[in-house]
């Protein structure tokens, strides 16, 4: 999260009632009684007609977008540069809104950020002249919540594995490192939802490779609901447990498929270059 957005969704914690608007009757059914309740099972995400068109254009970038992700669900967003995956993912994390349609979490209209779901950019976007610490505690400052730093980012640096870099300057650290830190200051205000705009997409193949592991194995241990905005077959197969494909023209889902690509995620197993080789297929004749 930068640290604009970051400021944003400090606000917006004291006055997250004036952000979200409750589900309008016509679609209030689809999302059950148990999934609208705060908690650590991650939060449930309704897409619901959504459509929106640039100011300046002639067509809609996104049109008639309908699904939902469950509590907990790791969900990618696959297509072709230009199809609509950031303009998707930005609009449900309420950093802007949308032409027509709506985006619900947990039963609330997305109206504005808040500090309940957070966003990682391509760039880990931290200030350089602060320390790992430091900068993995910023969104604890950003919200008024000094007194759980002391406990809470030394636990969250020995989940993303810098303990060692605590107290180094973040300019001093590689690429994958920075991404680590910039992950662990997301999760520092305990979302519900990560937002995941191509964090990886800069790095080197074992750098990416690992984080994409780690990151799903830290959403799974805290219950974390993830949308994954990626056009990378392989890091869909690796991390989602379900495949959103898009195409463009306008920005539209043209495929809804479980992910199954063995207990282990092992890239060198046939149950996982099965499914790699079956998600390529469907994006290729479908997106």
């Amino acid at each position: 999260m930068t640290a604009q957005s970051t400021f944003r969704a400090s606000a917006a914690l004291d006055a997250q009632d004036q952000n979200v608007l409750p589900l309008p009757h016509a679609t209030a059914e689809a999302v059950p009684d148990t999934m609208v309740k705060p908690g650590r099972l991650g939060a449930h995400v309704q897409v619901d007609a959504l459509t929106h068109r640039y100011k300046g254009m002639s067509h809609n970038c996104l049109e008639e977008l309908n699904f939902q992700v469950e509590a907990g669900q790791i969900v990618a967003l696959v297509g072709r540069s230009g199809c609509g995956k950031s303009t998707l993912l930005h609009l449900i994390a309420g950093l802007m809104q949308p032409g027509a349609g709506g985006v619900y979490i947990n039963g609330n209209r997305v109206r504005s950020t808040c500090p309940r779901w957070v966003v990682m950019f391509q760039a880990p976007s931290l200030f350089p002249w602060m320390t790992v610490a430091q900068n993995a505690a910023l969104g604890l400052r950003f919200a008024g919540r000094t007194q759980e730093i002391p406990k809470r980012i030394p636990s969250l640096l020995a989940m993303v594995g810098l303990t060692a870099y605590a107290d180094r300057n973040v300019q001093d650290l590689s690429g994958g490192q920075q991404q680590r830190v910039a992950l662990a200051r997301s999760l520092a205000t305990e979302p519900d939802l990560l937002l995941l705009d191509e964090p990886f997409s800069a790095l080197d193949a074992f750098t990416r490779r690992a984080l994409q592991q780690d990151v799903r194995r830290i959403a799974k241990e805290l219950g974390l609901t993830v949308v994954l905005v990626t056009h990378d077959i392989t890091e869909a197969a690796i991390m989602a447990d379900r495949a959103l494909i898009m195409a463009p023209d306008p920005g539209r889902i043209v495929t809804d498929t479980v992910l199954d690509p063995g207990a282990d995620r092992h890239r060198d197993s046939p149950a996982f270059e099965a499914e790699r080789a079956r998600l390529a297929a469907l994006f290729e004749t479908t997106a």
